[in-house]
């Protein structure tokens, strides 16, 4: 009796016909405008808990007002950040089609939620609510961060979204 030649397994979503269009729906001049903000909120997450720390620290009051600008601004820059990629996800069928991609947008907007009530809380008294709410709220916009960030750079370094196809 013969040996059967076993077939070669196809993945159905890699497979879908849209599977490798992954170019950028939101970009100038070729680059990606989600890629370019998403910098701002993640520096300033790192800024408003390092402000927190110098407060905690030396009680100067510069500290926490830069705390209360540093949360506000992560917050504001990753709500444009979150809506850049919203529209990208839904947009671009390559990005849609990908697991990756969603637990991506689903930990980038628990994180839009850790910076938002992280400066409303700064609000109402930045200085009072330093310690000790403010820095673990700091502290815990600090871990979102890194978790959306490695979500986003699976996509970049494993599925090359975001990078041009150029050269490729």
């Amino acid at each position: 009796m013969p040996a059967e030649i076993p077939q070669q397994l196809v993945d159905p979503i890699e497979a879908h016909p849209h599977f490798h269009r992954t170019e950028s729906k939101i970009a100038i001049a070729g680059h990606p405008v989600h890629a370019m903000l998403v910098a701002f909120p993640v520096a300033m997450a790192f800024c408003a808990l390092g402000a927190d720390g110098f407060y905690w620290l030396t009680g100067d009051i510069f500290w926490a007002r830069a705390g209360l600008w540093a949360s506000g601004m992560a917050f504001l820059f990753g709500v444009l950040a979150g809506i850049s990629g919203t529209v990208e996800l839904l947009l671009v069928p390559g990005i849609r089609k990908r697991a990756a991609s969603w637990s991506h947008f689903i930990f980038a907007v628990m994180l839009l939620s850790v910076l938002g009530a992280n400066w409303g809380y700064r609000l109402g008294g930045y200085e009072q609510a330093v310690l000790p709410w403010g820095i673990l709220v700091s502290a815990l916009a600090v871990g979102a961060t890194a978790l959306t960030g490695w979500h986003g750079g699976k996509l970049v370094f494993d599925y090359h979204i975001g990078t041009s196809s150029k050269g490729r």
